[in-house]
């Protein structure tokens, strides 16, 4: 249940709207950024004010994580509060139907108590069109290969902004999300060829602004803002291209490790997860990705005042976060699935509603570990809404309130299914240990002194003590796993691995 310092402020007097007893929240979900990439965490190049702006006004989680760093099982963590160990997807396999395998969401929750519940682009979910929990969907998946090809070629079923650009003056209909032939899942980066307003993200804040005209005022709301940006196609207008492709070109870190995924390797192709790009390439493909960052910042501030003009920005918590990050380049990997800091680390920042928590610090950054799972029961603790028992997120409200939860987490175990093998880890945001389950390769870093990863300590005997007790860790976590990670308390490599749990293959087959 809420905390009784988060309350409305009765206080507050002249509005022309009707003031309601709990707080509205929007939970604002961008799809591909890395926990690094903001101006308030000293980054030396990206800009992002307006995001700095919402820190500054409330909570922001340095050590943040997603667990199951890839689009499809980071949302089921979002959306249950649940681990991995719980919810049972350990790595990105589509067409496992959602509401089947995960009946109690976030969103769902608040329905049943009072809550108007939208969502406004991305979802990926099976089927596309299932709800969740919300009230409504205005779906923007981008190039869902899924939805795309075993759904049969009518795109527009799946995809409202195809719908809508194709009503736009000046298109026809066969115009696509697709036309500039930049993949989603492609390095290749060029600036976005239409006018700025028919891009994605411009189109997610228009339909955002648009429901909020249609809501039901007498009930509180809770929108879910999900962008399919800074994801690949790496694409964003000309003058956010322009603002980086002049930058200094600059090497991205590589560890003194590389070679344990050589393997794996493939040098300057266009979708690589482990490979070189040619320095030009890299340059390109890190100017899109910053410019759609600074895009994406602009259009947040065009959303927050939108939220003004409504008189709602008082009573609106908001919440930011991503679902994974992006290697970009470091220690040679592109793309997610990894646990290391560029693709596991995300940005998280929670606002509080002003009015119903007057006297919250801002500005404030919290150091200690968190995950995508906390989310969900900090927004039904905002609400003052239960939180249902097999959620094991822990709410981070006493945070934001200046104080601190009463059950604490010290640590998070990740993992996910890549480079055909399961790669698993543990850190609390200081330290890291990483298990490779293929061959068995184990990697430790001191993220304090070594913030990019670039020594492995594994072999240190100085570290051996750490170590041995972040493996133990590890252990703990995989013994009794039905892959059989762990036999007579080691660690066991070579085991075949799946994509989610077998309760969860269970239900898709049958």
């Amino acid at each position: 249940m809420g905390l009784p310092p988060y309350a409305p402020n009765t206080r507050q007097s002249g509005s022309r709207t009707r003031k309601l007893d709990r707080p509205n929240i929007m939970l604002i979900c961008v799809d591909q950024m890395r926990g690094d990439l903001l101006s308030a965490a000293g980054h030396p190049v990206i800009k992002t004010p307006h995001l700095d702006e919402i820190a500054g006004q409330g909570t922001r989680f340095a050590r943040a994580y997603s667990a199951t760093p890839t689009c499809v099982p980071a949302r089921v963590a979002l959306f249950t509060g649940q681990s991995q160990e719980r919810h049972g997807r350990t790595g990105y396999r589509d067409g496992i139907p959602f509401t089947q395998a995960h009946p109690v969401t976030m969103q769902g929750v608040l329905r049943d108590n009072g809550y108007q519940t939208q969502a406004i682009g991305k979802m990926h979910v099976f089927p596309e069109r299932s709800r969740c929990g919300f009230d409504d969907v205005r779906l923007h998946d981008g190039f869902l290969h899924f939805g795309r090809r075993y759904g049969g070629r009518h795109l527009e079923a799946n995809d409202d902004y195809l719908t809508w650009l194709r009503r736009q003056p000046g298109m026809d209909a066969h115009a696509d999300y697709f036309d500039d032939g930049v993949g989603c899942n492609s390095m290749v980066a060029i600036p976005w060829t239409r006018e700025e307003h028919l891009h994605p993200t411009n189109w997610v804040v228009h339909e955002t602004l648009d429901w909020l005209q249609r809501r039901d005022p007498t009930v509180p709301f809770f929108c879910y803002v999900s962008f399919h940006r800074p994801h690949a196609p790496f694409n964003p207008p000309q003058w956010a291209w322009e603002q980086y492709a002049s930058r200094e070109r600059t090497e991205p870190p590589r560890g003194d490790w590389i070679g344990d995924f050589e393997d794996f390797r493939r040098d300057n192709y266009h979708q690589t997860i482990m490979g070189r790009l040619d320095p030009e390439s890299h340059h390109r493909t890190v100017t899109g990705y910053y410019g759609l960052i600074s895009h994406l910042d602009l259009q947040l501030n065009r959303l927050l005042e939108g939220l003004a003009d409504h008189e709602l920005l008082d009573d609106t918590a908001i919440v930011f976060v991503s679902d994974h990050g992006d290697m970009m380049g470091d220690h040679d990997m592109y793309r997610k699935s990894v646990g290391y800091e560029g693709s596991a680390h995300v940005p998280m920042i929670i606002r509080p509603a002003p009015r119903f928590a007057a006297d919250a610090p801002r500005g404030q950054v919290i150091e200690d570990v968190t995950e995508l799972r906390d989310i969900m029961p900090t927004v039904l603790q905002m609400a003052d809404v239960e939180i249902p028992d097999h959620v094991d997120g822990v709410g981070l409200l006493p945070y934001l309130l200046g104080g601190r939860p009463a059950r604490e987490r010290t640590e998070i175990h990740g993992e996910h299914v890549h480079f055909d093998q399961s790669l698993q880890w543990v850190t609390d945001g200081r330290r890291k240990y990483l298990w490779a389950s293929a061959k068995g390769i184990e990697q430790f870093f001191d993220l304090e002194d070594d913030p990019h990863e670039l020594h492995n300590l594994i072999d240190d005997p100085a570290r051996r003590p750490e170590v041995d007790d972040w493996r133990d860790r590890l252990i703990g976590y995989l013994t009794g796993r039905e892959e059989g990670f762990v036999t007579d308390g080691r660690l066991v490599p070579g085991r075949p691995v799946q994509t989610e749990r077998s309760d969860i293959a269970a239900l898709v087959d049958g």
